[in-house]
């Protein structure tokens, strides 16, 4: 039974949301599966991807073919690199301390360069936001600039009409 790796596409219209799984290659794409390995969101920025890494790299181990994307998804989360590393220490190559060291430091400058990302993204949200609120207050002191020169017309008016007013006023006393 020839089995794939590949993604099944759960969610609503226009908010996708992947499960990562093994699955028979003549089953349909949201059919039956054999094993759920992860989930991948690309509705968050950066995308949210949760794989068993384990269980991964023993479908990969076992002749499992995967997808174009679930490959990209698989090397993203190192289990690529991982069976890799499990195909040179079944020949010799490497010790299994050897493998599991050089998988460890490749999972700590990958979660470096995700945090990165992150926080650039945060800083960039944050900029923009204080860049909103700069622009915002400049468009409201602009309106109060506007409207000031109104209100004191206004007052001038007034204070035209009050002697007039306080005329009359004595006036009607007298």
């Amino acid at each position: 039974m020839p089995v794939k790796i590949r993604l099944q596409r759960h969610g609503k219209k226009g908010k996708p949301y992947y499960w990562i799984v093994a699955a028979d290659a003549r089953s349909k794409r949201d059919g039956k599966y054999l094993e759920k390995l992860g989930a991948y969101n690309p509705n968050t920025n950066p995308a949210t991807v949760e794989l068993n890494v384990d269980g991964a790299v023993k479908w990969l181990q076992n002749g499992a073919q995967p997808t174009d994307t679930a490959k990209t998804l698989l090397s993203y989360k190192g289990a690529m690199l991982k069976n890799h590393l499990a195909g040179g220490v079944r020949k010799g190559a490497l010790t299994e301390e050897q493998a599991e060291a050089k998988f460890t430091a490749w999972l700590e400058e990958k979660e470096a360069k995700i945090q990165a990302k992150a926080d650039g993204l945060s800083t960039a949200e944050a900029k923009a936001k204080a860049d909103a609120l700069a622009a915002e207050k400049a468009v409201n002191e602009a309106r109060i600039a506007a409207a000031a020169p109104v209100v004191e017309e206004a007052e001038e008016v007034v204070a035209e009409e009050a002697p007039a007013v306080e005329a009359e006023a004595s006036n009607e006393e007298e």
